[in-house]
């Protein structure tokens, strides 16, 4: 018999995983979503005959033996999720001299072609190397140290894992802990410079590059072949399975609280939501300072939401091509000669996603092909205000990207048959992510270190999850952080936490 209400606000990764978790606990819990369907920020859209994948890039833990991957089997969305291994995770492709490299699962293949390129790097290469090697063979690659949220830690549980996790604090202090940018200046070619800087992202910090080419070697990292909704709708399935209720379309826009109590929600249609106990899975700005007024923070949470850093909105344009991409990696990265503008921005690398590794995507002998650029969110802020000029750069942007992949696939203009851009104000629209940011905050050595609370200072029976509480967002963060949620609940209501594969 259920004792516990709970409302969960947003019905994405972590909104899901907290319902799971607690209909698994015996909480009954009710969603409510701003859009239409499930997934958030992992979204996929169709365009005709085409099925465009604006969400998760790939997936890590895909395969059984982490206990990352026993999370997605609780969460029923291994078992009917068929995914596609990476055996090259990016090519990189010089315009101007022609250079191509894979960032392959080979580690020694990938040592001997950069010492090629750069035979001056070859003391930098083999130290990179040795430390993708060691950690792709380390059982704390597919843990990350998520398993409990902070506040069940303790000191004890703290020290433990800092013992456990002893090999990995090296990441933090040395090298490896400075930005990609940072540590890629120190290579004296200029093409493996630019490969080093843009693996993942500039700001981030140079040991994740560390573990996505060690995880590609351990063969941990998966492309999901029905894209997004291939994860996500096998999740909300077992959400309600369990007993658990969703609302879509169903747009909150205030916590209402009694005697710093959260008892409910009110939504922008004016009707009144009541439960034992609130969550929030939506965007963390919205919640803390809209849906709250900003009655509930400290110096912490003020620090956070004024000086932390997020990941840069992008614009993605999507391409439904009559042609195939044998060869071509699904991940590829091309250094422009000649810088594309964008806004106040000069791009230098044009990023591209070819979803060559399914039929789901595309009919036979046609595929989608994608580029995602960063960009600003004041200026798409600005244009969306005058209609026709935002829909002007929207076609100028992606006819300019077109003609850029011209020069690698000679007649792509032509074999175009459908273009959808989505722009920062798209991200918005449909998930109310502050400015568009796609992950949340930034992964620095800052952020990283930082204990963020799942509650809010003097506030009774509120919580939060997904990315705004885990720094760097992506899958797993995010499905880790509802069930944190729920471990909290059961530890403060004396509860021993049950899970469950379907």
């Amino acid at each position: 018999m259920h004792e516990k209400s709970l409302i969960i606000i947003g019905a994405g990764l972590a909104g899901l995983s907290a319902g799971c978790y607690a209909q698994m606990n015996d909480y009954q819990s009710h969603i409510f979503e701003h859009h239409s369907k499930p997934g958030g920020l992992a979204a996929a859209w169709r365009r005709g005959e085409y099925l465009i994948d604006g969400g998760i890039h790939f997936l890590i833990a895909h395969r059984p033996g982490s206990a990352i991957y026993d999370v997605y089997r609780e969460l029923g969305a291994v078992q009917t999720t068929t995914c596609v291994d990476m055996d090259r995770y990016m090519r990189f492709v010089d315009e101007a001299s022609g250079l191509k490299v894979d960032f392959t699962r080979d580690l020694d293949k990938l040592a001997s072609d950069l010492k090629r390129i750069s035979p001056d790097d070859a003391k930098a290469v083999d130290a990179f190397i040795g430390e993708a090697r060691r950690l792709k063979d380390s059982p704390l690659l597919m843990d990350l140290g998520m398993a409990l949220p902070p506040e069940l830690k303790g000191k004890l549980g703290t020290l433990r894992e800092i013992w456990a996790m002893r090999g990995f604090m090296k990441y933090f202090v040395g090298g490896y802990s400075k930005s990609a940018a940072e540590y890629a200046r120190t290579m004296h070619n200029p093409f493996t410079r630019v490969m080093f800087e843009n693996l993942f992202s500039p700001d981030g910090p140079a040991w994740f590059i560390i573990m996505i080419v060690a995880t590609v070697a351990a063969g941990q990292l998966g492309l999901l072949e029905g894209g997004c909704p291939g994860f996500i709708l096998p999740i909300e399935k077992r959400y309600k399975d369990l007993g658990g209720q969703v609302s879509y379309n169903s747009t909150v826009e205030t916590v209402l609280v009694e005697n710093n109590k959260a008892v409910g929600v009110r939504l922008e249609d004016g009707t009144e939501h009541k439960a034992d106990i609130v969550v929030s899975a939506a965007d963390g700005r919205s919640t803390i300072f809209k849906m709250l007024g900003g009655r509930y923070i400290n110096d912490g949470v003020r620090k956070q939401y004024s000086n932390w850093r997020t990941y840069s909105p992008t614009v993605m344009m999507s391409f439904g091509a009559r042609r195939t991409f044998p060869d071509d990696p699904p991940l590829n990265m091309f250094l422009l000669k000649h810088p594309l503008k964008l806004g106040s921005r000069e791009i230098s690398c044009l990023p591209l996603r070819v979803f060559n590794y399914s039929d789901k995507f595309a009919p036979q002998g046609k595929t989608v092909i994608q580029v995602m650029l960063e960009t600003e969110w004041d200026y798409w802020d600005r244009l969306v205000k005058d209609r026709p000029k935002y829909e002007a750069e929207k076609e100028r942007v992606a006819a300019e990207v077109l003609s850029r992949l011209e020069e690698h696939y000679p007649g792509i203009e032509s074999q175009v048959e459908m273009t959808d851009v989505a722009t920062p104000q798209t991200t918005w629209r449909y998930t109310l992510n502050h400015e568009g940011s796609p992950m949340g905050w930034l992964m620095t050595a800052e952020t990283l270190m930082a204990q963020v609370p799942r509650s809010l200072p003097g506030l009774k029976d509120f919580y939060m999850a997904g990315q705004w509480v885990l720094p760097g967002g992506g899958v797993p963060s995010c499905i880790y952080s509802g069930r944190h949620v729920v471990q909290i609940l059961c530890h403060r209501d004396g509860r021993f936490f049950h899970t469950f594969f379907p």
